[in-house]
């Protein structure tokens, strides 16, 4: 059964920084693509960040340069390096590898 789990999130400041963190088990974790999504209140769910199996990355244009995605192969892990936070930037994020989604982690940007 393929599972992830996220964990990171939290609350701070505008102009801060937060490592989100997701633990992937039950697939070939090195062939997969992986994502984050976000989903702020009220909102539809939004692509955030994409790395291939090979190490490239695609990002939203809201948050180019300032985030970055980043995979740990041997360790299935995959991470979401968020700086320079903005209010803009609250929501819940996603770990995710299709068809599979994780339990989400609250990110909440203080302005």
């Amino acid at each position: 059964q393929v599972q992830l789990v996220e964990s990171g999130g939290g609350l701070v400041q505008a102009g801060g920084s937060l490592r989100l963190s997701c633990a992937a088990s039950g697939i070939a974790f090195s062939i997969n693509i992986m994502r984050w999504y976000r989903q702020a209140p009220g909102k539809q769910r939004e692509l955030v960040a994409t790395i291939t199996s090979g190490g490239i990355t695609i990002y939203a244009d809201s948050v180019k340069g300032r985030f970055t995605i980043s995979r740990d192969n041997a360790k299935a892990m995959v991470y979401l390096q968020m700086n320079s936070l903005k209010p803009e930037d609250t929501a819940v994020y996603y770990c995710n590898t299709h068809p599979t989604w994780g339990q989400g982690t609250q990110v909440t940007v203080s302005s």
